[in-house]
């Protein structure tokens, strides 16, 4: 028996304990039983020696977070790294604040069209992740992250939703997985406390529809389901590990 979709722990989670120690803190990754990582950088080492210690531990490069600079300004090296660690995702992850005009976003479409055309003839699939900025509303009604996927080529550019942000601006992650079926490679699983400040919560703690999310997931095409958590108040270990350990008493319904 074997899982419908692995789960991988984006890095940027554990960024203040790899910083300290890279290889040790993906030891632990695969201690808690992920399947894989999600990388925001390497750790100042070699992208060879990072595949080396996933092989040594048994874990995979779901995919990367690339900024969006490099993506534009050094793709074929991109390319290059998610090869050596026999990645298929790569992920444009943040728009910085000054690129968030209504011609920003223009731009960006036209960008990501010609980025997700160049990975995709190197066997590399470009996602975009979402925040909830792109939720605001355009001068033609549709909200930023709308555009961004109807206006792109549906084979060169997926989704990375991050089911946080979107609750978080109000609208059903559900909704957004079902809309876009089959384009939706991977999910950020995220929580959010049901008070008023709506901070950052572990897996099954909070208020998001986590079920429907799991739920959907198969049939919507997800291919790794990513924990991210982007503040605790406990150590981001403790947090990863009651994510985890959630989604292990979670996973049986969805096994085949």
């Amino acid at each position: 028996m074997k899982k419908n979709i692995p789960v991988a722990v984006q890095m940027y989670s554990l960024r203040e304990e790899s910083e300290k120690d890279f290889a040790g803190t993906l030891k632990k990754v695969a201690e808690l039983g992920f399947d894989g990582v999600e990388f925001a950088g390497y750790g100042g080492l070699s992208v060879k020696a990072v595949k080396t210690l996933l092989d040594d531990l048994g874990l995979h490069a779901a995919a990367s977070h690339v900024p969006l600079e490099h993506l534009e300004n050094n793709l074929s090296q991109v390319i290059e790294e998610m090869k050596i660690l026999n990645s298929k995702y790569v992920v444009c992850p943040y728009l910085m604040p000054d690129r968030r005009s209504e011609q920003d976003y223009q731009a960006l479409i036209s960008m990501l069209n010609q980025t997700g055309e160049a990975c995709q003839r190197e066997g590399i699939t470009l996602c975009y992740h979402n925040h909830d900025f792109e939720l605001a509303r355009l001068s033609d009604g549709r909200m930023a992250l709308s555009a961004i996927l109807d206006d792109t080529n549906i084979d060169h550019v997926k989704a990375e939703f991050d089911i946080y942000w979107l609750t978080k601006a109000g609208e059903k992650p559900v909704e957004w997985i079902n809309r876009y079926k089959n384009r939706t490679p991977i999910i950020h699983l995220k929580d959010m406390t049901t008070d008023e400040e709506q901070f950052f919560a572990e897996l099954g703690t909070g208020g998001v529809d986590l079920d429907a999310v799991l739920n959907t997931g198969g049939e919507a095409g997800v291919k790794w389901w990513v924990v991210e958590q982007d503040m605790s108040r406990r150590t981001p270990l403790e947090s990863i590990e009651i994510s985890i350990n959630y989604l292990k008493s979670k996973l049986p319904n969805l096994y085949e």
